[in-house]
């Protein structure tokens, strides 16, 4: 895989968010923000990634929010980057039947974000994704593209670009969509994070 500037700059922004979020979690494991910007890095990093060092980080990367929502089980950025979690996974693995529990828990989880911060449009686009995740696997793994790179993330979506017919561009715009989305997300939420005021001394 060939790692542009942007790549490049996008590796050592989430590499150095992965270290500061473990040093800040030696110092408050309880700190559900963290965890989560901690999996969000680390759903980042997975996709410069093989395929098995991948999904071991996205296991990581969930373990993390399922730590996050035991502190706080309402946090629906932590609900949403699990749902995330779950796709990028089941799009890593071949077999639609293994594939499918995780494209139903990635739903699970989407629906409860949705809930507890209603009107949220990546939400309810996450959602609406996931109705067609199975679908999108199929055509992947169909044309040998989920082979090709490490996760569903964007290379796939290049590879699909330009290997695919014409008549398929809605499902390239479908996984580009899932894609941008992801990885927007992800982001935002990270930066925005990042950027909040500590809170005031108890």
């Amino acid at each position: 895989m060939e790692f542009s500037q942007d790549d490049f700059d996008r590796l050592l922004l989430f590499e150095h968010t992965r270290k500061t979020s473990e040093a800040t979690y030696a110092k408050d494991p309880l700190d559900a923000d963290n965890l989560t910007k901690w999996a969000g890095a680390l759903l980042e990093l997975s996709q410069f990634q093989s395929v098995s060092e991948s999904k071991t980080m996205i296991n990581d990367a969930m373990s993390k929010l399922e730590e996050a929502l035991l502190i706080n089980p309402l946090k629906h950025e932590a609900l949403w980057s699990l749902g995330n979690a779950n796709t990028s996974y089941a799009f890593m693995t071949p077999n639609l039947d293994e594939a499918k529990p995780y494209f139903d828990n990635a739903y699970e989880f989407f629906q409860k974000a949705l809930e507890e911060d209603p009107g949220n449009e990546l939400y309810i686009k996450s959602l609406e994704i996931n109705a067609k995740a199975t679908e999108l696997h199929t055509e992947i793994h169909k044309h040998g593209l989920g082979q090709q790179t490490a996760t569903a993330g964007s290379d796939t979506s290049f590879s699909a670009k330009s290997s695919k017919p014409k008549k398929s561009s809605d499902l390239n715009y479908d996984i580009c969509g899932w894609i941008i989305l992801a990885v927007a997300v992800v982001a935002w939420v990270g930066m925005a994070k990042s950027n909040m005021p500590p809170p005031p001394p108890r």
